[in-house]
């Protein structure tokens, strides 16, 4: 009897220490199902992975404009220097070829003043032997009254130099002239200089190259006293011009 209690305890033991190894494995291997969070941390990681990849391709694309805007602004940088240079040589070469337009230009008329004057010292000359007078008015004056004069009589001039000094008009010989000054059939020519005097007058001289054509074109014998007939008409009609109301 003494033995089958023992025995029964024992079993008792053995299932008792059975049934807590149950329970401890249970509790260590036999927990929650963790397959679900699993799931959304590697979906985490996938998305963690594309952002990443996304981002890495972000940043290189950055860097590639970046360089793409380095270059444009420093073409744009040697393009401005091209177009300064450019206008900085164009307003260097405009300046010269103004200034050398102007140098143009000032030896022009000095070698225009330089031809008058010379011509004027030589038509000065061959005036003497012509018809004078004296007039009240400066030379400015009686010259634009010369230049009337000789318009309405039909002459051109071959020269004309003026300054606040002196004036000399050389006419185109004229054939055939108005009976105001010369009688048909004759041809003339004017050398008129004036000269400042004092108290601003001025020496009027003018002398003429009158001729007379006969039929063929045989010049005749003019007399001093024709040509100097000729030479007073003309010193009238400047006369009239200076006392004309429009003359100053």
């Amino acid at each position: 009897m003494g033995d089958r209690h023992l025995r029964a305890s024992s079993s008792l033991t053995h299932l008792v220490t059975v049934c807590l190894l149950g329970g401890i494995l249970s509790v260590l291997g036999c927990g929650p199902d963790e397959s679900p969070l699993r799931q959304e941390n590697d979906g985490l990681k996938k998305q963690v992975a594309k952002q990443e990849s996304l981002l890495t391709a972000l940043q290189d694309g950055n860097k590639v404009m970046q360089q793409q805007i380095d270059l444009l602004n420093q073409e744009l940088r040697e393009a401005k220097h091209s177009t300064d240079s450019a206008k900085a040589e164009i307003a260097r070469m405009t300046e010269q070829l103004t200034a050398q337009i102007a140098q143009t230009k000032r030896l022009g008329a000095d070698a225009q003043k330089a031809a008058a004057t010379h011509a004027a010292q030589q038509l000065s000359v061959n005036d003497k032997g012509a018809q004078t007078e004296t007039l009240a008015q400066p030379v400015a004056t009686v010259a634009t009254a010369v230049e009337t004069a000789l318009a309405a009589n039909g002459y051109t001039l071959k020269v004309r130099w003026r300054s606040d000094l002196k004036a000399v008009y050389v006419t185109e010989r004229k054939q055939t002239m108005p009976a105001s000054l010369e009688a048909t059939g004759s041809r003339n020519q004017y050398l008129i200089t004036l000269s400042a005097l004092p108290d601003h007058t001025t020496k009027l001289a003018v002398r003429a190259d009158f001729e007379r054509v006969a039929q063929g074109g045989k010049l005749l014998t003019v007399s001093p006293e024709e040509t100097a007939d000729v030479e007073q008409r003309l010193l009238g009609e400047i006369r009239k011009a200076i006392a004309a109301p429009s003359r100053t």
